[in-house]
């Protein structure tokens, strides 16, 4: 049995961690921690974890040595208490975005800031299985990876790699969420403001443009123009992208790239069905699951091809990644724990 910490349980990142490995059968959450609830039940911040979990938040300070720590912490945190928690765990898995960039360069133009520990960034493993799978079954530490930035990612990832695009550009459209921004409220979450809203955040510069253009390289960093919206929905992501193909290359072409990086694939699905509601990908049957959908369809005017992918921002594109990181770094099937299948209708 997996012996597991949380630090910093008691967000929404920290809490879907809780959920799930509270049903994992080769796991056991050990301690949680949360700074400003320490000395309370779980279950009172996670009020879906009652009769589920009888865990106490405590305060870092008395966090103790286990097999796998998972750091849920607000970013900026976990870069300054790397070196506190290192010796605390076998394997940590990092959900913030402290380690995600390589490229300690990146931190001032993405994130306004240098980083604090660029000495670590080379040791942490950007934590997608589907992309990094053998690197992370031999690290210690693990990222894992922004929620907008892993749905773009997976849908992708094949054209890139296959090289079957005529330039390397595409156009991404990114619509998400509000659990997304963390449970901090702001203004731009307040009920009367964000009900009923459709709302451009950031059209240009947004930080997880820099994981696209990182994991997408293959030889040569692609261009990426990213923007997102947030809409009216509590989970959920849905990228749009548009990309041209090669000439000669047609959608059947396409179908056998995706085929290739994607056919035994747990977690990934292709949606595209000649009828019905849930032609393409769509997020609201996702809301749990650590499914990524990803559909594509070719303009017929021309060499435009439109991908779409969806997943659960707090799921697959969070602490299910991570507890499917975990898995493979612990040697476990990688679906344990993950197999939950969503609900429909919700």
């Amino acid at each position: 049995m997996i012996t597991v910490g949380i630090v910093g349980a008691s967000g929404y990142t920290g809490g879907e961690a809780l959920r799930i490995l509270l049903r994992h059968p080769g796991a056991q959450i050990v301690q949680a921690t949360s700074e400003s609830n320490a000395g309370h039940y779980v279950y009172a911040i996670h009020p879906n974890l009652r009769k589920q979990c009888q865990l106490k938040f405590i305060p870092i300070s008395e966090l103790h040595p286990c097999d796998v720590l998972f750091l849920c912490l607000p970013h900026g945190s976990a870069m300054r208490r790397i070196g506190q928690l290192e010796g605390m765990a076998k394997t940590i898995i990092d959900l913030s975005a402290d380690f995600r960039l390589r490229n300690p360069a990146d931190y001032p133009a993405w994130y306004g800031h240098p980083h604090e520990a660029p000495q670590y960034l080379e040791r942490f493993v950007y934590g997608i299985p589907e992309l990094h799978r053998e690197a992370i079954t031999r690290g210690k530490f693990i990222t894992g990876a922004g929620c907008l930035a892993t749905t773009s990612i997976l849908g992708l990832m094949p054209l890139f790699k296959h090289d079957v695009l005529a330039k390397r550009e595409v156009f991404i459209e990114a619509k998400v969420g509000s659990s997304a921004a963390g449970d901090t409220p702001h203004l731009s979450t307040h009920h009367p403001e964000r009900s009923g809203s459709v709302r451009s955040f950031q059209p240009t510069g947004h930080r997880h443009t820099a994981e696209i253009v990182q994991e997408l390289s293959f030889g040569a960093p692609p261009t990426v123009h990213f923007s997102a919206t947030a809409i009216e929905a509590v989970r959920g992501v849905l990228t749009t992208s548009h990309v041209f193909l090669k000439d000669g290359i047609e959608e059947k072409d396409v179908w056998k790239v995706y085929r290739a990086e994607y056919g035994t694939e747990p977690f990934i699905r292709i949606v595209k069905e000649r009828q019905g509601i849930y032609r393409y990908p769509e997020p609201k049957i996702l809301a749990g699951t650590n499914f990524c959908d990803i559909g594509f369809e070719k303009d017929p005017r021309g060499s435009r091809l439109v991908v779409m992918a969806a997943l659960d921002n707090l799921v697959k594109g969070a602490a299910g990644n991570g507890v499917q990181a975990m898995n493979v770094a612990c040697g476990l099937p990688e679906t344990t724990g993950l197999e939950f299948p969503g609900l429909h209708p919700v």
